[in-house]
This record gives structure tokens, C-alpha cells and sequence, in this order.
């Protein structure tokens, strides 16, 4: 017998950064339950599917979720009710003929993967099976190696970096666990030598520290360098580094300003050779919105020169839509995609634009976003679709922590039966 959706309801809460988001909790005929709780991006690309806000400027400065929460418990559940919780694809399917929009505003994106989610999770508390075995089949065994976001710049930090995002990435370490432990004991390592040079150690939206560098972007991947160093790891082969510039945030006609660290005006070529340099100085693998988002000749010239040596990954230009990662696998833009849940708005065109970059070859991150809630949806998500990279943030902040510390269950939980790595 199917599990049929019973009953559906919806919470405006908060997301890390205090802004409202949408709980999602979805009862099966068979007593199961599910819940979900969306994430809200800071640097979005303009093609990302859409959040539908309030508007009302007398609650949270418009930014309220009341009509998608409404729209969860109206029409949405009015058309779901009774259907079979277990036939994802047409759930979401279903979902996306009833909004009707191509970027789903109408019922809005927050609305819909809310739903999204939570079935999936309902559905596999009635299967008797933990999320990543639903979703992943018994292949689901790969933990993913973590970005670890050390540093925060760009949106996501008042500091004096253009870059929003370095990371270390404990490529080098036998298992999930020690790789949290090689990230963790450098990420204090880390703030025991911002704290040395008098740099401040508060944190910015996803948990890096955001200081005020006075050598700018290059001094923070020489810190980053010298951390890995003092904690007793070797960069490059225990521990490299991986960098998200979230260019659009720093583009305007035509050139790429970064005025934060007073490094000026750069064009596109002179972008390509800036990255060419950092690869030769410090131990980089993987580089992510490196150009802006309508700069496809910016991406296809860094694919070209680096695109053998390290990862160059796409967010901002593809926003994990089939679509557009089509275009870029076409015109090879890149050889890498960011996976945001939230940017295509269901389990199942995610797990489309997946399935994409594995014909291509491609590689492949799942990710959290900026404002991020308790939920561990991703790190499940990570595991089912065996891809081998996650990025969820730094080594404080409960909202990020959730995450790793619910692949450290799933490690435990898979024995030896796990493996890690890339």
C-alpha cells in the first residue's frame, strides 16, 4: 500500500542570519512525519528560482513569509492531499504544473522545495530507511570531503576582502571524521594566529573569520597556509585550499573592481591571470564563480588555462538548473556545478542537474547557502547522490556544525561499509 499524504502544514521561522524562512511538516496516512526547513542565499544568481516575500514593510522589512506559508497550507495541500508520498518525481512534477512559472514565483520557491523535502523525508521515515539510503539506494556509502569556509569576504562579511569564501579542504585525510578533525584543529590554529597579529576574530555569515587583512586577498591564503603548516598538515597533500570569488558581486561594466583590497580595476583575461598566479603560490584545487555570471567568455578562458589543474566550478552561472548546466557542458564553461537545492526549488530537478554533470563527466558540490537553518537535509542529500564534495561552511555556528555532525552519524552509522574522498 502507498503512503498518501494525510495532512500538510507550514511555519514562518528564522533562518541564521534572523530573517524569516519556511518549516514545512508533512503527515502520511501511515503516522509518518517529515519536516523541512528552507535556507535563504545573500550572493544569488539572477536565475535562481524565487523566493516569494511578503512585501509588507511593517514585518521584517517586507521580507516576511506569510503568502508562501499560506500557499503551502492552501493550494498546494488542497492539490497534494491523498497523493502517493513515494512517487517523488511526480510530487515535484506536480508542484511545478501548479505554480506554473518557470522560476517559480507565483506559489514561490521556498513554498515548493519546503514540500519537496519534507515528502522525501516523510516518505523515508514510512520506508524504514534513513533520507540518504531512500534517496540514494544501497550504493549511498560515499561521505564527501568538506569545503570549510575559514575566511569570509564579499557579501558575507564586513571585511576588507573582495573574495567571499576561502576554504581549506582536508582532501588528504582517511575518513570523514578525521577529515573534521584536520579542519577543525587548523580553523583554531587559524584564529590563534589572526588573534597573534591583532587581527580580529569575530565571524561572518557562514562562520569564517572576517578580518580586516591589511594584505588583502593574498594574505589570507598565506595565513590560511600558515595555519595548515602550525596544526601539523602538509598544504596541498593533507589539506588544500578552495576559493569562491562570487565575481558577480564585483563586476560592473565589464570590469571586476576590487576596491576592498585596493587591487583595482582587473578585465576579464587579467581575472584568468590573477588565478594562474594563485595556483602557482599556493596549494588551490578548486576555484567557483571566478567570473560573473553573463561572463561565459571569463569562465570558458579560465576552463581553458586551468581547467586541467584544478576544479572550476560553476554556481552563479548554471544555478543547479538542467538548463543552463547544459549550456555550460556545450560551451565548456567550466568543468564543475554547484548544487543549491533552493536555486532550482525540488528534490528532483536537483537530482536532474546531477545526473547532467555525471554524463559530462563534471564534478559536483552540494551546498548550503548564507542564511542556513538546523535542518541536515544536504548532508543526507551529499551522501545519497555520492558526489564527494559538500560545502556547509565553517567550524562554528550550530547551523553549519548540524551538518557535519550528521554525516558523522552517517559514517558511524554506515561502518565499514563507508568510504570518503573526492
Amino acid at each position: 500500500m502507498p503512503a498518501r499524504i494525510e495532512s500538510m502544514t507550514a511555519l514562518e521561522i528564522l533562518d541564521s542570519r534572523g530573517s524569516p524562512t519556511v518549516r514545512v511538516i508533512v503527515v502520511l496516512d501511515d503516522g509518518s512525519v517529515g519536516t523541512a526547513s528552507i535556507p535563504s542565499g545573500a550572493s544569488t544568481g539572477e536565475n535562481e528560482a524565487t523566493e516569494l516575500r511578503d512585501g509588507d514593510m511593517t514585518r521584517y522589512s517586507g521580507k516576511g513569509v506569510r503568502r508562501a506559508v499560506e500557499n503551502v497550507e492552501g493550494e498546494i495541500a488542497d492539490a497534494l492531499e491523498g497523493c502517493d508520498a513515494t512517487d517523488q518525481a511526480a510530487i515535484d512534477q506536480a508542484l511545478c504544473e501548479l505554480d506554473g512559472a518557470e522560476n517559480k514565483s507565483r506559489l514561490g520557491a521556498n513554498a515548493i522545495l519546503g514540500v519537496s523535502q519534507t515528502v522525501a523525508r516523510a516518505a523515508a521515515q514510512s520506508a524504514g530507511l534513513p533520507l540518504y539510503a531512500y534517496l540514494g539506494g544501497v550504493g549511498a556509502r560515499h561521505l564527501p570531503v568538506p569545503m570549510m569556509n575559514v575566511i569570509n569576504g564579499g557579501k558575507h562579511a564586513d571585511s576588507s576582502l573582495d573574495f567571499q569564501e576561502f576554504m581549506i579542504f582536508p582532501k588528504g585525510a582517511p575518513s570523514f571524521a578525521e577529515a573534521l578533525r584536520y579542519g577543525a584543529e587548523t580553523f583554531q590554529t587559524l584564529k590563534k594566529i589572526l588573534h597573534a597579529k591583532g587581527y580580529a576574530t569575530s565571524v561572518g555569515d557562514e562562520g569564517g573569520f572576517a578580518p580586516q587583512l591589511k594584505g588583502g586577498n593574498e594574505e589570507a591564503c598565506e595565513l590560511i597556509v600558515a595555519a595548515i603548516e602550525q596544526a601539523g598538515y602538509k598544504p596541498g597533500e593533507d589539506i588544500a585550499i578552495c576559493l569562491d570569488p562570487a565575481a558577480s558581486s564585483f563586476f560592473a561594466d565589464g570590469k571586476y573592481h576590487l576596491t576592498r583590497s585596493g587591487q583595482g580595476e582587473k578585465t576579464p583575461a587579467e581575472m584568468v591571470a590573477l588565478f594562474e598566479k594563485w595556483v602557482k603560490d599556493y596549494p588551490i584545487v578548486s576555484i567557483e564563480d571566478g567570473h560573473a555570471e553573463n561572463d561565459w567568455e571569463g569562465f570558458k578562458a579560465m576552463t581553458v588555462a586551468l581547467g586541467s589543474q584544478i576544479q572550476i566550478v560553476a554556481d552563479d552561472l548554471v544555478v543547479t538548473n538542467p538548463k543552463y548546466i547544459a549550456r555550460a557542458i556545450a560551451e565548456k564553461a567550466a568543468n564543475a556545478a554547484l548544487i543549491k537545492l533552493n536555486q532550482i526549488g525540488t528534490v528532483s530537478e536537483t537530482i536532474d542537474a546531477i545526473h547532467l554533470c555525471r554524463k559530462a563527466g563534471w564534478g559536483f558540490v552540494i551546498s548550503h547557502r548564507s542564511g542556513e537553518t538546523e535542518d541536515t537535509f544536504m548532508a543526507d542529500f551529499a551522501v545519497a547522490m555520492g558526489g564527494g564534495q559538500i560545502k556547509t561552511g565553517s567550524l562554528c555556528r550550530s547551523e553549519r556544525i548540524a551538518k557535519y555532525n550528521r554525516l558523522l552519524e552517517i559514517e558511524a552509522e554506515l561502518g565499514a561499509a563507508a568510504r570518503f574522498g573526492a
